[in-house]
C-alpha cells in the first residue's frame, strides 16, 4: 500500500505537529509540579486540552492511512482533514478558553471545543461511510 502524494506529504506535517505536542507535555509537567501558575479549572483544562491533542492526532493519521488503503481518492478523502483540524480546534479551545489570571469559568472560546466535535463527527461519518462503499466496491 502507498499513501497518495498529497497524504504522504499531510502525514509528514502532521508528524512534525507533534513537536509541539510533547513540548506541550513540559507545560503540562510544570503545570503538575506547581512550577507553572494554574487554577483547578485552568490544570483541568489544559489536561483535557493536551490529551485530546495526542488523541485526535493519532486518530487523524489513522483515518488517513485507512482511506488510502481503501482507494479512497474522492472528496470524501477531506475527511482525514476535518480529522486532523479537530487536533486544532478542540485544544485550542480547552486552552485559550482559560487563559488569564485565576479564570472561575471557561470564557466564549470554549466554543471552539463544540465547533471541534461537530466536525469531529461529520468527518467521522464521511469516513465510515467512504470505507463501506470502498470495501462493498471491492466485494461486488
Amino acid at each position: 500500500m502507498l499513501l497518495q502524494p498529497a497524504s504522504a506529504i499531510t502525514a509528514g506535517v502532521v508528524l512534525l505537529t507533534v513537536i509541539g505536542i510533547a513540548y506541550g507535555g513540559t507545560f503540562m509537567l510544570r503545570v503538575v509540579t506547581g512550577k507553572q501558575g494554574a487554577n483547578d479549572l485552568q490544570k483541568s483544562f489544559f489536561r483535557a486540552g493536551h490529551a485530546h491533542a495526542g488523541v485526535l492526532v493519532i486518530l487523524g493519521l489513522v483515518v488517513l492511512v485507512l482511506l488510502d488503503a481503501a482507494g479512497v481518492t474522492s472528496w470524501m478523502h477531506v475527511a482525514a482533514i476535518g480529522v486532523l483540524a479537530t487536533a486544532i480546534l478542540i485544544p485550542g479551545g480547552f486552552f485559550l478558553s482559560v487563559l488569564g489570571r485565576d479564570p472561575q469559568r471557561p470564557n466564549g472560546v470554549i466554543a471552539l471545543v463544540w465547533v471541534g466535535f461537530g466536525v469531529l463527527t461529520v468527518s467521522l461519518v464521511i469516513a465510515g461511510i467512504a470505507l463501506i462503499g470502498a470495501g462493498a466496491a471491492q466485494v461486488g
